[in-house]
């Protein structure tokens, strides 16, 4: 049988795209079958959210199910079974190694398409090479850090992360929910107006999704309020955060972006929330528009759900924070913090790890936190510890296994209940928007996935059919989807209406009009006809991947009834980190059990780069 019909196959059993063969075939001659095969791999795990394929994977076992053994040695078979797929690739004129105009490249060990070699490329040389140590007056920036942080007992890691940030043109400062990343930053972006006057940088706030940006803007300014500042000093920071979309000029319906290498952005300091929602592409667009002596500041929690989209740049940059500081840099912050800072471990990627800090205590959650314990023991990928948290009494968990039909009936009803306060207010004639969307973040329902029962689509609709039976909300007829108190995600950026993917709005019926309702990152409000919107979805329940960025008061996880690859330990653990106060459980322990202990994989070469190692294996 010849490869075109084998992968015919193979898109039949959903192995993969219809869009990876037609790549694939387009690309890559079939004189070559090995090629074709592998670029149809490739394409594929680009879809993934992959960067690279290491050659070493081109194997049956690493590219298909075991359940598809047969399909999947006659894959290989047809493609030759290669004992040098180097050698096999490069005979193709799709393929070239270096400098090569190609679609597909070959670096080292691993097949790239061209342009995520080149958006890798320009990461990792911004994050290795271009993170310089800034000029500074020891003795006035230690007076600034002591009047803006409080003395602590040990090491103050907030203290550490302002010295980080104010001391090189890059920081990356990670950590989990309560750490104080906001509360770091505000004290920096002070430190940065009081140590300037004479010179006051220009400064701009970005996070990936509206709802981030707006989740910036309020907790940023707020703690900016608490701080020791002039009029003229709180005059000169930001009173709101973007998207990266916006910052960038996104053009609608085009590629083009207003700002980039030869239009750069017109700022000084850049500050990016939510980093580890910032796929591979847009991080290049980002480092590629930001001028030449500018500062940039990555805040993150490197533990959480990679983007939806291709890499994972900032779990990539935080497997080095672990290694520590060089002895020169550690000496250097111990002066500046007043803190005994302790060098690490010689080695590569030394300039990269300089720029780094772990914020390593949560103040949101004290010892007797059932959310905290367990947001601990699934980032260590302790399924025992887990497990029995979730059988303990704490006032803050409540774990439901869903065993049967009667279990899936108490979850809908757990989240109508959830729902509570938000569906008084909507039936409320003077109830104002604003009040509405803040009730609506009290609670929300989560998924893993987006089919079925337990998914995106199943959940709204049968929690829709629920709401609707019990007469707590109305559809003027069947044809119609929108409602009075309907709520909706945005799904596609809308640069000129200013709305943008993950964006949360109501559907709210005033004097017989029905408008949709958003809050905007500036704290104000935007009102939006229904048929004027960009693609949406109902919001009761939403994946996890989209609540990021988010917190709740009340968040309730449901898994479904039987695992699947798609739940991972980082999906367990963002999804428990966006329960401010309360968590609900929906899950079969088993499920659980074996979610907790699978960890996402993204394949990619960028932490190699860093450390200057082109052909190891690295995050293969």
């Amino acid at each position: 049988m010849t490869m075109t019909a084998l992968l015919e196959q193979a898109v039949a059993h959903k192995l993969l795209r219809p869009l990876d063969v037609r790549f694939a075939l387009t690309l890559v001659s079939e004189e070559v079958p090995a090629a074709v095969l592998a670029a149809a791999l490739l394409s594929r795990d680009a879809g993934e959210g992959h960067v690279c394929l290491p050659l070493a994977r081109l194997v049956p076992a690493c590219c298909f199910p075991a359940r598809h053994e047969a399909l999947a040695h006659a894959l290989f078979t047809a493609a030759g079974a290669p004992q040098c797929w180097r050698d096999v690739l490069l005979s193709s004129s799709a393929i070239s190694e270096g400098e090569g105009a190609t679609p597909i490249k070959l670096v080292g060990e691993r097949l790239y398409l061209n342009r995520m070699w080149c958006n890798e490329q320009a990461v990792a040389a911004f994050f290795r090479d271009e993170n310089r140590a800034i000029e500074h007056d020891e003795a006035q920036l230690r007076a600034v850090l002591d009047g803006l942080f409080a003395p602590v007992e040990g090491i103050d890691w907030q203290k550490v992360a302002g010295a980080v940030a104010l001391t090189r043109r890059i920081a990356v400062i990670s950590g989990g929910p309560g750490t104080g990343k906001t509360t770091t930053v505000a004290k920096l972006l002070a430190a940065l107006v009081q140590l300037e006057e004479e010179n006051q940088p220009r400064i701009r706030l970005a996070a990936p999704t509206g709802k981030a940006a707006a989740r910036l803007t309020e907790s940023l300014g707020g703690a900016l309020a608490r701080l020791p500042l002039t009029d003229g000093q709180k005059a000169l920071l930001p009173e709101e955060a973007c998207t990266l979309h916006r910052l960038l000029g996104v053009q609608p319906g085009s590629q083009r972006l207003r700002y980039h290498a030869d239009n750069p952005l017109h700022l000084d300091v850049l500050v990016v929330d939510e980093a580890s929602m910032v796929d591979l592409p847009m991080m290049a667009r980002l480092v590629a528009a930001l001028p030449a002596r500018a500062r940039i500041i990555f805040l993150g929690d490197r533990d959480q759900l990679a983007s939806v989209e291709a890499g994972a740049v900032l779990g990539d940059i935080c497997q080095f924070v672990s290694q520590g500081y060089s002895r020169e840099r550690a000496a250097e912050l111990s002066r500046l913090t007043g803190c005994e800072v302790e060098a690490g471990e010689e080695g590569g990627a030394q300039q990269l790890r300089d720029g780094l800090c772990l914020l390593r205590k949560s103040y949101r959650f004290g010892s007797d936190s059932g959310i905290g314990q367990l947001a601990a023991a699934v980032n260590h990928s302790d399924t025992h510890r887990a497990l029995a948290l979730c059988r303990a009494s704490f006032a803050d968990i409540v774990s439901h296994p869903m065993n049967d039909q009667a279990d899936y009936v108490a979850m809908i009803e757990g989240a109508q209940k959830g729902y509570t306060r938000y569906l008084e207010l909507i039936r409320q004639l003077d109830a104002e928007p604003a009040q509405i969307l803040s009730a609506f973040g009290d609670y929300q329902l989560l998924c893993a996935l987006r089919e079925g029962p337990f998914g995106v689509s199943g959940l709204n609709e049968r929690l829709e059919q629920s709401l609707m039976q019990r007469r707590l909300i109305a559809r003027p007829d069947n044809l119609s989807r929108w409602y009075h108190g309907r709520p909706v995600m945005i799904t596609r950026n809308d640069s000129a209406l200013g709305l943008f993917n993950g964006d949360i709005g109501i559907a709210l019926r005033q004097r017989d009009e029905l408008r949709v309702w958003f809050p905007m990152p500036d704290g104000t409000l935007k009102s939006v006809q229904p048929s004027r919107l960009p693609e949406h979805e109902t919001a009761w329940a939403m994946t996890v991947h989209k609540s990021q960025g988010s917190e709740f008061d009340h968040a309730a996880l449901v898994l479904p009834g039987e695992f699947v690859p798609l739940i991972t330990r980082e999906l367990v653990y963002t999804a428990i980190t966006r329960a401010r106060k309360q968590l609900s459980l929906y899950a079969q322990p088993r499920v659980l059990e074996l979610a907790i202990a699978t960890g996402t994989e993204r394949r990619s070469g960028l932490s190699t780069q860093f450390a200057g190692v082109m052909g190891a294996v690295g995050q293969d």
